[in-house]
């Protein structure tokens, strides 16, 4: 049994952490609203009044945060950072940029405190069916020794140094963002060229252009449910990360660009708090244009 602390109790966190209870791990919750943590309070988690009360007892603290800003503040602002023994280690499932995650690793390591980022992917149905893809950067020896734990949450990858996560995950959120989008699209084109966009789908079903997010994602669009899974806002963010990290390579990627644009839009048009499938939400709302040789005079 290892004495885990758990910050951040949202749609990832929450059941991620009751997989932890489950596998019979001691765990320590803090978040910003203590109603959101409750239902893991009611199924054995101790409750903490602060980070820095967390970060005390536990050998071992995890964090899944909505971004940098709020990591920042819960490790470093609070006291928590202060108050962590030497040996502690901490595993960052939260989605940031490579820099800030480089950056808490260098600041850990100098307490003699472990750290490894470890984004996810896998959306709440993988959390809750702890088959979750884990990404992790930091060094051999760490990811070795937080990998049992790892594995409670789903299918833990080393793919190097401090910040290699994050990179993975980037690279993740532009495939995801980039095939959502296509999937839409295709569904949009379905329907309005007069096919069933239900049968299609089911139509494509094993051929080249299957795809969880056509089987999951897609049926989603088709249900018109955009319950949060994964947010339009965390879209953006992940995107701009992206682009961000594209331009310090030199890169030109104008699948992102494109993807990045349509996610902006989807969120002018709908808001930032829906599920990021509701591209084809906006899609089907969206009026067509009449043909081009429609507007032409007889």
């Amino acid at each position: 049994m290892t004495r885990i602390g758990w910050i951040g109790t949202g749609l990832m966190g929450a059941p991620m952490a009751a997989n932890l209870l489950r596998a019979g791990h001691a765990v320590m919750v803090w978040n910003r609203t203590r109603s959101k943590a409750q239902p893991l309070l009611d199924h054995g988690a101790l409750w903490a009044a602060s980070p820095a009360e967390l970060a005390g007892w536990s050998e071992v603290v995890m964090a899944s945060l909505t971004d940098a800003q709020a990591l920042d503040e819960a490790l470093f602002g609070s006291g928590a950072h202060a108050a962590m023994l030497p040996g502690t280690l901490v595993i960052d499932f939260s989605s940031i940029t490579p820099d800030r995650a480089r950056e808490h690793a260098r600041r850990l390591a100098q307490s003699g405190i472990d750290h490894l980022d470890a984004p996810v992917s896998g959306g709440t149905r993988g959390a809750a069916g702890a088959s979750l893809a884990i990404m992790v950067g930091g060094t051999a020896e760490t990811f070795a020794r937080a990998r049992p734990l790892l594995s409670v949450l789903g299918r833990p990858t080393h793919v190097g140094a401090s910040g290699a996560g994050q990179i993975a995950k980037l690279a993740n959120q532009v495939i995801v963002a980039v095939t959502i989008g296509a999937v839409a699209e295709a569904l949009t084109l379905a329907a309005r060229a007069g096919a069933d966009p239900a049968a299609v789908r089911s139509a494509l079903a094993g051929g080249f252009a299957d795809s969880r997010i056509l089987q999951e994602h897609g049926a989603r669009m088709l249900a018109d449910d955009v319950v949060p899974g994964g947010t339009v806002r965390n879209q953006v963010k992940d995107l701009d990360a992206a682009t961000g990290l594209a331009r310090a390579c030199g890169l030109e990627l104008p699948l992102l660009q494109a993807s990045r644009s349509q996610f902006l839009t989807l969120k002018e048009r709908l808001g930032d708090q829906l599920d990021h499938s509701a591209i084809y939400r906006m899609l089907m709302r969206t009026p067509p244009t009449p043909p081009a040789d429609a507007t032409q005079p007889g």
